[in-house]
């Protein structure tokens, strides 16, 4: 998509990146975090855990940042993300 201006910061605007990390044996498979990731992070995975359901898997783990949606919306408190301490993907995002 294209806009017909661009913000006045949009240089020095940094994306931080994240790391999701998943607590498989916490997760009951509901599908809220895959669903509402806003960069399409994370798939089901064809594994299952102790409780028989597929968790989440980090498909693209290099398009999170770090928005923590996922972790507001797990009812089952299962899935976090953390800053990536290699910094901000750069400048504009």
């Amino acid at each position: 998509m294209k806009y017909w201006r661009t913000p006045l910061d949009t240089q020095e605007v940094l994306v931080t990146r994240g790391i999701v990390h998943i607590i498989e044996e916490r997760c009951k498979g509901c599908g809220y975090c895959i669903e509402y990731c806003p960069k399409d992070v994370l798939v089901f995975s064809t594994r299952f855990n102790a409780k028989g359901y597929h968790p989440p898997e980090v498909k693209r783990p290099d398009d999170c940042v770090n928005c923590h949606y996922c972790e507001i919306i797990c009812p089952d408190f299962a899935i976090y993300s953390v800053e990536d301490p290699s910094g901000p993907a750069g400048v504009g995002g």
